[in-house]
């Protein structure tokens, strides 16, 4: 049986550049080098962070940072996530090229609304020697491992046979593989671009990131959350993470 790993690439990323003109001057605004905002030195361009701070300033004209709590990019969007002004955070976004993922974790992947997707076609792509994902929970269960091979091979044998079988009648490649994937089972291994903005990225950490999740796209949260803490450490690194995630709380409560 030919088994998927999970990979997780983070392939995109909001970058920002401060506009001309500010406070009455055609200098741009400039995030202290502490920051960890920018991006390339020589043309002033920034990460998502710092367009979120630019979207928060703007929205009360405070670009000369007065309060020394709130001066850095770090401060200012604690003092954002600890007054959950969190619609500031979706100016900034991420995307994921996520692989060695099963169907069954992007049919529940896909019900977060406010991403947006771009997922391998079956019907255009041979799954003749396709992968399969092995729930977490079989992974050290011989008896459920025996069980998986055994579908994995009548599945294949029957999606083959299928295509070949289209194909002998006269079928496009694309139809007979249409038909035949009906044989595939949820445990096949599938591939998707995903991005998301900073609040909707939250949203799913919070819910999938969970004791109570289902274990493979809890194993998936877990990686983008720690890819995402190294990307965007003043919103989802540790300290920050704890302002707006409450899950493992609430799986205890509901326990």
């Amino acid at each position: 049986m030919k088994t998927a790993q999970l990979e997780v690439r983070l392939v995109g990323y909001t970058i920002f550049e401060p506009p001309l003109g500010l406070d009455g001057d055609e200098t741009r605004y400039l995030f202290t080098p502490d920051d960890m905002t920018l991006i390339d030195p020589e043309n002033g361009t920034y990460d998502g962070q710092a367009l979120a701070e630019f979207s928060g300033r703007a929205c009360y004209q405070s670009w000369n940072k007065t309060n020394p709590a709130t001066a850095t990019n770090a401060g200012y969007l604690a003092n954002i996530l600890d007054h959950v002004h969190h619609s500031v955070l979706e100016h900034a976004s991420v995307t994921f090229y996520i692989t060695g993922v099963s169907r069954a974790l992007t049919h529940e992947l896909v019900r977060h609304r406010h991403f947006s997707y771009s997922q391998l076609s079956q019907r255009y792509v041979d799954s003749s020697d396709i992968a399969f994902v092995i729930p977490p929970a079989d992974d050290m269960d011989p008896e459920a491992l025996t069980e998986h091979t055994e579908a994995y091979d009548t599945a294949l044998r029957l999606y083959n046979s299928k295509v070949q079988r289209k194909l002998a009648l006269g079928y496009s490649r694309k139809a007979a593989r249409e038909a035949a994937r009906a044989h595939l089972p949820n445990e096949a291994e599938t591939k998707i671009v995903v991005t998301g903005n900073y609040r909707a990225w939250m949203e799913f950490l919070i819910k999938r990131d969970n004791p109570a999740a289902d274990a493979e796209i809890r194993r998936l949260a877990i990686e983008i959350g720690s890819q995402l803490a190294g990307h965007a450490p003043h919103v989802f690194g540790t300290a920050p993470r704890a302002l707006w995630d409450t899950s493992a709380a609430q799986a205890e409560a509901n326990a």
